[in-house]
């Protein structure tokens, strides 16, 4: 893992979100921990715009950010709306 994600930020982010420290799997944990990453490399490619392959990656975190926001969406719809205003998300 790159420098920027540490342990201790991973867990703080769980905790945050997630239902403790070492809730790694619930939607909500990953969809925040997917966020920070997001942020990290929009702001990469601020300043590297021709670099393709984070361009890429950064496209793809998008994807699967979408994917968990919509599987919580179809489940739960107010896990859905609590990580969106949590996160500051669009929808």
């Amino acid at each position: 893992m790159a420098e920027y994600l540490s342990s201790d930020k991973k867990q703080e982010i769980f905790g945050k979100y997630g239902k403790s420290n070492t809730d790694t799997g619930s939607a909500e944990s990953q969809v925040a921990l997917f966020s920070y990453r997001i942020a990290h490399l929009t702001e990469h490619m601020k300043s590297n715009h021709k670099d393709f392959n984070t361009q890429r990656s950064l496209l793809r975190l998008v994807g699967k950010r979408r994917q968990l926001l919509d599987y919580l969406k179809a489940k739960d719809i107010e896990r859905y709306r609590e990580i969106i205003k949590a996160l500051g998300l669009r929808k």
